[in-house]
């Protein structure tokens, strides 16, 4: 469905995840933990189900939502294709972003486009036969797998590797820079310990 529709339709009422991805054996007390909003498209929530055994959260993002970026994978694809068939970045962003200063708009197409074609890269690497004769574009791979949209669709095809993946196509984490989700590097809730105060 598109993010229109799952909005219309409020698809995160439907969503459904039957066991816990940390106890598939049950006893855990997995259980629906609401939704939250997104930013894009207007008015997407997406569904939550929380482990108490595990203290983690799971969420449901539906195939046609970029992964950790707001709006859809459509409106991620669309702006990637006008970056490679525009005579430059700085053409791309003045087409996709008059909204804001071109410094920041031509970063805007640039993650897009070099995060889209991470994705395609790895997803190569995992699925060499997917596209083994392919250039690593989006126009590319749409001519060669007759898939239009191609990033929902890779989405639904790549479904077992996700987790490989980089945003928006995929869930990995990111490397270095960002903060890290990893229970190891989080710090420990409660008081600070005697003499750690300034």
């Amino acid at each position: 469905m598109t993010g229109e529709q799952y909005v219309t339709e409020q698809g995160w009422l439907k969503a459904s995840l039957t066991c816990c991805p940390l106890h598939p054996a049950g006893g855990c007390g997995f259980a629906r933990h609401g939704s939250y909003p997104r930013k894009r498209p207007l008015g997407a929530r997406i569904a939550r189900w929380y482990c108490p055994l595990g203290h983690r959260t799971f969420s449901l993002i539906p195939d046609c939502l970029a992964a950790r970026w707001s709006g859809t994978l459509q409106t991620v694809e669309v702006a990637v294709m006008t970056a490679e068939t525009a005579p430059s970045l700085v053409a791309a962003a003045r087409i996709l972003r008059p909204d804001i200063e071109e410094a920041g708009a031509v970063r805007w197409v640039r993650r897009r486009k070099d995060a889209v074609g991470d994705g395609l890269h790895r997803l190569r690497g995992l699925l060499p036969e997917l596209l083994a004769d392919c250039a690593l574009t989006v126009t590319a791979c749409q001519i060669a797998l007759g898939l239009t949209p191609l990033l929902p669709a890779l989405r639904e095809i790549a479904a077992p590797w996700l987790v490989q993946l980089p945003p928006p196509l995929g869930f990995s984490h990111r490397r270095g820079g960002g903060g890290s989700t990893s229970p190891s590097r989080q710090h420990s809730m409660g008081p600070d310990p005697p003499g750690s105060g300034a």
